[in-house]
């Protein structure tokens, strides 16, 4: 047998050529496939291989594979060795320890050798480990590179017991962890005895500037420290504390070269979850040590440097932020060790806010949790004790926290200051650091987020931010509003309006969600104003009544500092719901603003007060939303408000429509009858021009009409704003948005009374929007697309804003929450006549699909007066007619909002009628398209779709990303619609496998006829009509194995719904495909590794398919016979397990070891879940699933 040389030298050959950066690709697959192959293959040659590798004449990346291989050797192969041999390599590899005890070898050679050792000692046990600690403690002793050696072997033993590997089973970590826990008597007092000697030593030899000697110690202190953090995670703390480490680890702290890894130490204690058992008081004892070491750390810190200081140590900050992390686990964990000591408890605090209040912005950032946690639990406790107390509050409005957790010794300890503190440093960072002149002189050195910080985004710090400023104002809601109000106060005093700067205004910009925030916390609906005490009551109306004032008498005029003011006023919306008296000034105030700025201005600065005046109509509609029916007293004189500006020319459409919707909530806080009535009053205008057949037969006959619509644009825009506005009156009223009782009506079915509002509306609106979106439609086929203008060709393409968003490209502007785009086309009004451009015709194409698709999809929510009411050869007809020649982008939208609402609305009497025609042509397109793009993608590397961009220069690379996302949106689109389709909701006559008893017995008496399941099934249903079931199956049998592991999940529940549907019945044909096809292509899916995340369902299906139809078909076993690695016992073996079980969890199991192995464990989507390599020795594996089956 060879002994190993001419394989070691191909393996270093392998290894070189994989290593190699100029090696072709073909060339490094070869090698890496050879070096599988070796350690999958003969165990002898394999053992003999890695030991030629190690010797110390190869370099050192051939030695790191060899221990690599060992290693796999160890965890993968050792069942192959016999005993004699097990003991022979053990004494080899621990042999290994003296031979690598040089200090010349390298530190990664080293610490592989010890994880070799390890990992031996773990596969042999505790026997092993017991005989070979005496030895490895007297070896520590001979000198620091021995020692080095000795902690890393201590630190990688429990690597099995931290990090989760499914190679170990259960039993054997649970002997790990036994024998290691026997052992801490002496593993802890060696380690805290490496850290005390080598510590000293390490100093002495430096000081004698024996420097290379001073290195071996610092090599040993740092190898201890990485070991007592191994240990850190799951050693009881009390141990800890007995052995001394927690006070070495402590007490290194204070070195400069040593304190980031005892850092790491305590970080991992700070984060260990408090024991219920008996041991819990032990455990609070010394975590109120810990607590002492890092506040004492971090008050040496703070009281160096201060909060306003700029640390240019990079070594220093690195160290204060690790600090703060392990304070802010420690504060947001264990609290509860401290609390009962008020000293303690109280700088413990004050540490935590200068922390918080640190101009450095990781330091803010990291305790920015603690805060947040701790807030979080003292509004829940009062909640809590407000829910158990009634109204009996304190002088807050809030009561202090329960008594069983007053016996915990968790009081309310945050006081005004602290309070006040926390909301100024977080009014002050609600800006982002922008490149404004004078920026830095007026924040000093205060660091604000920028887009260089990469621990998070802007938006999720700044929701972060806003929360903790709610919790704030939740606990202390006097303080709150009169800090808000202070601020504001002193930035508007601070300028007269004609020395406004852009830095003063980001600075009110800021401000404003803050306000928001704080408002919305003292009048949140779970803390009803009525909890509060009269003298609270009195002194926040007093206070917000008086910023409220302020901020009427403001006389901004200019387009920004308008819409600013007017977002300020809809931030008191929650507090107008409690003091109606103040609404009126309000809405007079917004009619003001609104009035104020310029309807039509023929210079650039137009578009900014279009903006403006939009988002003081969009402030209309947040005031209506949060102060409820303090508004319906004023409909009337809103409403003449509103006659009034349009009459006179000065309300443009966009803005009117906005009016409208915030009427529309205004009515909901009123009932169905009132939303009717504010629906015919808003819709009966658009109605008279909306069916008038004269701009229908002139625009929407033949195929070119849109062409001369916008010719129109004043038409054109009118019928844009018509459209939105039935979207908003769809989404605004309705049940849900009502407040409906049962007074109302004897029943929400009883349509005399309680129709939807919109019922009424839907016969007049919908024929000519199907009609307009069959015209849109048409622009993308073909014979059209050719005879287009240059313009309205390129308005079809893709937008840089969608294009952007397929990229995931984040550094465009965008508009700021609640903000319209010009996409609405509310900025883009009648008054620019014969301005079109090419983005302008973009914008009305794109919103016309959007919100007319909308409007179908909401209509069709409705239920039976959409579908008895329309005629569906005309929705068939608008939608289907061009599907061929839509945009992938498109066809998504379709599904999304007209299709998957239509289907789960659909009665079930009118499935024939309505769905058939409507999923055939999108089914058969879908088919086709996909297939071909997804064919090009795995073949070609390049998704084919036909979505068109613009500015395609110097795009090659983001082209074909946008590509791929169409392709893989569609995908998941179309495959969550068939989801839709298997819904319980939709299979109400569909069993489940539980009540199938033994149906693959066949039982004849056991099958459901089909007409029983069609009428009340859409699967059913589906199967019953061939030209929506033949291109269904094609899909999903094809999803199987495209690379989408999201889409194969949305896919999968089909899939089960099939097969239970196939289970149920008698169809031969359908058991056919699912014992054949269906099962073949799951099988083939397994061997994805982007299906891993689904592959248990994967599994689960397989299951089902073998375990109820096998006796009925024998294609299942056929298929499984068909794989490389499966003999026929292995079958046999499999289908003995099978009868022994009736867990469909175990039964599961067994399927996914059969796979397994009938594939030679090729299926990724299984192997890839485990964290290290699998076995590839097909003999070995077989051995493995064998003794699992028995």
């Amino acid at each position: 047998m060879e002994d190993g040389r001419t394989t070691a030298a191909n393996v270093a050959q392998a290894v070189a050529t994989a290593l190699d950066c100029s090696s072709t690709p073909d060339s490094r697959r070869g090698a890496v496939a050879y070096l599988e192959s070796v350690k999958g293959g003969d165990i002898h040659i394999l053992a003999n291989t890695s030991l030629f590798l190690i010797q110390k004449d190869s370099s050192s990346e051939i030695r790191l594979h060899g221990f690599k291989m060992l290693q796999h050797l160890v965890r993968f192969r050792w069942d192959a060795f016999n005993i004699k041999e097990q003991s022979d390599f053990a004494k080899v590899a621990v042999n290994l320890i003296m031979e690598m005890a040089n200090p010349r070898e390298e530190w990664a050679l080293k610490s592989q050798t010890a994880a070799l050792v390890a990992e031996l000692i773990r596969r042999e046990g505790v026997v092993l480990w017991q005989e070979l600690l005496p030895s490895f403690i007297s070896l520590s002793n001979r000198g620091p590179v021995e020692a080095e050696l000795v902690a890393m072997i201590l630190r990688w033993l429990p690597e099995d017991i931290t990090v989760h590997n499914e190679d170990l089973e259960g039993d054997r970590r649970r002997v790990l962890l036994r024998g290691l826990t026997e052992s801490l008597s002496e593993i802890l007092p060696l380690l805290y005895a490496l850290l005390e000697k080598h510590f000293g030593a390490a100093l002495s030899e430096y000081n004698r500037q024996q420097f290379a000697v001073a290195k071996q110690h610092v090599a040993v202190l740092t190898a201890t420290l990485n070991a007592a953090n191994a240990y850190a995670e799951w050693v009881p703390l009390p141990d800890l504390a007995k052995y001394r480490l927690i006070d070495g680890c402590g007490f290194l702290l204070s070195s400069i070269e040593f304190r980031l890894h005892a850092c790491e130490f305590f970080k991992l204690l700070s984060q260990r979850k408090r024991p219920h058992d008996a041991t819990a008081s032990e455990f609070d004892f010394v975590m109120a040590n810990i607590f002492q070491i890092l506040m004492h750390i971090s008050g040496d810190f703070l009281s160096k440097y201060g909060t306003n200081i700029v640390i240019s140590d990079e070594n220093e900050l690195e160290f204060a932020e690790r600090t703060c992390e392990s304070m802010t686990a420690l504060g947001s964990l264990h609290m509860q060790c401290i609390a009962l000591d008020g000293w303690k408890s109280s700088q413990f605090l004050n540490l935590m806010l200068g922390y918080f209040q640190h101009c450095k912005f990781a330091l803010h950032f990291q305790s920015l949790h603690f805060w947040l946690a701790l807030m979080r639990d003292l509004v829940s406790k009062g909640k809590s004790a407000v829910q158990a107390a009634g109204t009996d509050v304190d002088n807050l409005g809030l009561g202090s926290v329960s008594a069983d957790k007053q016996k915990k010794g968790v009081p309310v300890l945050i006081s005004d200051e602290t309070c006040v503190v926390i909301l100024d440093v977080s009014l002050q960072r609600l800006i982002k650091k922008g490149n404004i002149p004078g920026w830095s002189s007026t924040f000093g050195p205060l660091e604000l987020w920028s887009d260089d910080f990469d621990g998070s985004d802007f938006s999720q710090y700044r929701f972060r931010m806003l929360e903790l400023i709610r919790l704030v104002a939740a606990q202390k809601p006097l303080v709150a509003s009169a800090r808000i109000s202070q601020r504001l106060d002193a930035i508007v005093k601070s300028f007269v309006q004609s020395s406004i700067t852009a830095e003063v205004v980001a600075l009110l910009e800021s401000m404003q969600p803050g306000l928001e925030a704080i408002v919305g916390a003292i009048f949140d609906v779970s803390m009803e104003l009525n909890n509060y005490t009269s003298e609270v009551k009195f002194q926040l109306h007093g206070i917000l009544e008086g910023l409220l004032q302020q901020l009427l008498s403001l006389k901004w005029t200019e387009p920004t500092l308008a819409e600013l003011l007017a977002h300020y006023l809809d931030a008191m919306g929650p507090y107008l719901k409690y003091f109606p008296d103040s609404v009126t000034p309000v809405v007079n105030k917004l009619f003001e603003l609104l009035t104020s700025l310029p309807l039509t201005i023929k210079d650039p600065s137009s578009n900014i007060a279009r903006h403006a005046r939009l988002q003081i109509c969009t402030s209309f509609i947040r005031i209506a939303k949060a102060a409820d029916k303090s508004l319906l007293p004023l409909m009337k004189s809103i409403a003449d408000t509103m006659a009034i500006l349009q009459a006179g020319g000065r309300l443009l459409r966009g803005e009117h429509n906005l009016l409208g919707e915030a009427f529309l909530i205004m009515a909901c806080s009123s009932g169905i009858q009132q939303q009717q009535e504010v629906l015919a009053w808003l819709l009966e205008p658009l109605s008279k021009h909306w069916i008038q057949l004269e701009w229908q037969n002139t625009y929407l006959s033949d195929a070119l009409g849109l062409s001369k619509l916008f010719l129109d644009p004043q038409l054109m825009w009118s019928i844009f704003h018509t459209v939105t506005f039935f979207e908003k009156a769809l989404k605004r009223s309705g049940y849900k948005k009502a407040n409906w009782t049962s007074h109302n009506c004897s029943s929400v079915s009883d349509s005399s009374c309680c129709s939807h509002p919109m019922t009424f509306h839907l016969s007049w609106m919908l024929p000519p929007l199907l009609r307009l979106l069959q015209a849109v439609h048409s622009l993308w086929s073909p014979g059209i697309a050719q005879v287009l203008t240059g313009e309205l060709r390129g308005a079809k393409n893709m937008s840089p804003g969608e294009q952007a968003s397929l990229l995931g490209e984040t550094n465009l502007k965008l508009p700021k929450v609640g903000q319209l785009s010009d996409a609405d086309g509310s900025q883009l009004d009648a008054h620019r006549e014969g301005e079109l451009n090419e983005a302008d015709i973009r914008n009305w194409l794109k919103g016309i699909r959007d919100s007319g698709y909308n409007v179908l999809g909401l209509s069709a929510n409705i239920g039976d007066s959409f579908f008895s009411g329309l005629d569906n050869s005309l929705l068939t007809v608008a939608l289907m007619e061009n599907i061929q020649s839509m945009d992938f982008r498109h066809i998504r939208q379709l599904i999304h909002l007209v299709l998957v609402p239509l289907v789960k609305s659909c009665p079930a009497n009118l499935w024939g009628k309505w769905l058939e025609n409507l999923l055939h042509p999108l089914f058969l397109h879908c088919q086709h398209a996909l297939s071909g793009s997804w064919s090009s993608l795995i073949h070609e590397g390049r998704a084919k779709v036909p979505d068109t961009f613009s500015d395609l220069s110097q795009m090659e690379l983001k082209l074909e990303v946008m590509e791929e996302k169409l392709l893989r949106d569609l995908t998941r689109e179309i495959c969550s619609l068939l989801s839709v389709l298997a819904s319980p909701s939709l299979n109400t006559t569909l069993p489940s496998l539980d009540h199938l008893g033994n149906v693959n017995r066949e039982d004849s008496s056991l099958l459901i006829q089909l007409d029983a399941l069609s009428s009340n099934s859409m699967i059913g249903f589906l199967m019953t009509h061939k030209s929506l079931a033949l291109p269904a199956l094609r899909i999903t049998i094809e999803a199987l194995t495209w690379t989408d592991g999201e889409a194969v999940a949305k896919v999968t529940s089909f899939c089960g719904a099939i097969i239970l549907f196939t289970i149920s019945t008698d169809i031969v044909e359908l058991r056919e495909f699912v014992t054949r096809d269906l099962f073949y292509a799951i099988i083939q899916g397994l061997f994805l590794e982007s299906n891993a995340f689904i592959s248990s369902g994967l599994v689960a299906l397989c299951r089902e398919i073998y375990v109820y139809l096998s006796n009925r078909e024998p294609t299942p076993r056929q298929i499984l016979l068909s794989l490389p690695c499966i003999t026929r016992d292995d079958l046999v073996a499999f289908e003995d397990a099978l009868n022994k079980t009736s867990s469909p969890k175990e039964q599961k199991q067994h399927m996914r070891s059969l796979l397994q192995l009938a594939t030679g464990n090729k299926l990724r989507a299984l192997s890839v879940q485990k964290s290290t390599n699998v076995i590839t020795n097909v003999t070995e594996l077989r051995s493995v699933v064998r003794r699992a089956l028995l």
